[in-house]
């Protein structure tokens, strides 16, 4: 192995909710990993959602001082106070985490999961390379937003009315899945591996910094787009992408149906052999669901719904809300 076994989960704020918590607890069921973390910078709220991290024992707790983390990365790569100074201009705890993420990872290895994944099966096979992130399927990668092609135009929006009508077709997973060869493939900063002091982790930290001040104002500036554009053109060739059904088995949009209801689910359909972890998208159409899912949600849910289903088959003893 060259990852080293541990997974790095990052929380900016007090009140983790319990879809996040079962990101965590899915991970310590099913991930095979030696070691868990939660990086958090803020004290975690008592209640039933800390004594649910509380009694795993598989899980660190880590409160750690951001700045101080991120002067540790900018120490290593000579980058003076200049990642310290990035975080501070920031105002997403999206955008936070999207650097902190990176220089953890730096400085530790492992793997990184967001905390709206369910961890479905071993991640061991996982750690035979020096770097990997995941891949999901897009409509608007950043070279289409340039172009000024009709042909390509004319391609792209067709993709995007598809994916829109199958976002509210029932069963609409089903049919993307016919098609999706067809989209985009572009990586996601959801899901990443590597050891520590990763050529791909330095060259996107050292990425981070140089980016214009106008770009921080855009949603994924600091996320996918801005990985997408050091993996192109970094030229690693031990960099592994990881196809889509790893970890984005229902990628952008279509990722909805996780929290539609039907009379029969069948998550076996929707999980493949190969995923190892499902990125639900609470940035896209799950945000508004998080306040909803607690223990009694998705035990209510698991025989009509394909998140519900999702938890409970990975986290079979749900803790007590």
């Amino acid at each position: 192995m060259t990852i080293p076994a541990r997974v790095h989960f990052c929380w900016i704020g007090q009140h983790l909710p319990w879809a996040y918590v079962f990101a965590i607890l899915s991970a310590s069921g099913r991930g095979e990993m030696q070691e868990i973390i939660l990086h958090h910078t803020d004290p975690l709220a008592d209640g039933p959602q800390l004594a649910a991290l509380q009694a795993c024992r598989q899980l660190r707790l880590d409160r750690i001082d951001p700045l101080d983390c991120l002067a540790q990365a900018a120490s290593q790569l000579g980058l003076g106070n200049r990642l310290a100074a990035l975080y501070q201009q920031l105002a997403s705890p999206v955008m936070s985490s999207d650097v902190l993420r990176v220089a953890i990872l730096y400085l530790q290895g492992g793997i990184y999961l967001d905390l709206d994944t369910i961890t479905t099966a071993s991640l061991l096979p996982l750690l035979d390379c020096r770097q990997f992130v995941g891949s999901e399927f897009v409509v608007w990668p950043q070279f289409v937003l340039k172009s000024r092609s009709p042909l390509l135009w004319a391609r792209v929006l067709t993709l995007d009315l598809l994916r829109k009508l199958l976002r509210l077709l029932p069963g609409g997973w089903r049919l993307f899945r016919r098609i999706e060869n067809f989209y985009f493939r572009g990586v996601n900063n959801a899901v990443m591996g590597a050891e520590a002091n990763a050529p791909l982790l330095a060259a996107y930290l050292q990425a981070m910094i140089l980016l214009p001040p106008d770009r921080l104002t855009q949603p994924y500036a600091l996320g996918p787009d801005l990985l997408q554009e050091v993996v192109d053109r970094a030229a690693l060739d031990d960099v592994i992408i990881q196809e889509p059904r790893v970890f984005f088995p229902l990628g952008p949009e279509i990722s909805e149906h996780w929290f539609r209801t039907s009379g029969q689910v069948r998550l076996q359909e929707a999980v493949s052999a190969e995923t190892r972890a499902v990125h639900w998208y609470a940035s896209v159409r799950g945000k508004s669901r998080v306040a909803q899912i607690t223990p009694a949600y998705v035990a209510a849910h698991r025989a009509t719904q394909l998140y519900a289903a999702l938890v409970c088959a990975n986290i079979p003893q749900l803790p007590a809300s």
